[in-house]
């Protein structure tokens, strides 16, 4: 089992047929090829650990940034 929590997360960003994620996996030692190593295993372990600290389930968890408040500015034309 690869590191999913790091690969959806990469996936979401790149596009889900891009080949970007799996290379950024294998460059940081995640993986290698197709199979996932200590260190990748390490990290989804961690995961999943602080997912339970924090509240809520592993299988709940989506991985998105929280949304940005803006603030709308008049320039004078008050």
């Amino acid at each position: 089992m690869m590191p999913k929590f790091l690969i959806d997360k990469l996936k979401k960003e790149y596009g889900k047929n891009s080949k970007i994620p799996y290379k950024i996996a294998n460059s940081i030692g995640a993986m290698r090829g197709n199979k996932e190593t200590e260190k990748g295993a390490e990290m989804q372990a961690k995961h999943d650990a602080d997912i339970k600290k924090y509240g809520g389930s592993v299988s709940s968890y989506k991985h998105s940034r929280p949304s940005r408040k803006v603030v709308k500015r008049s320039f004078g034309n008050a």
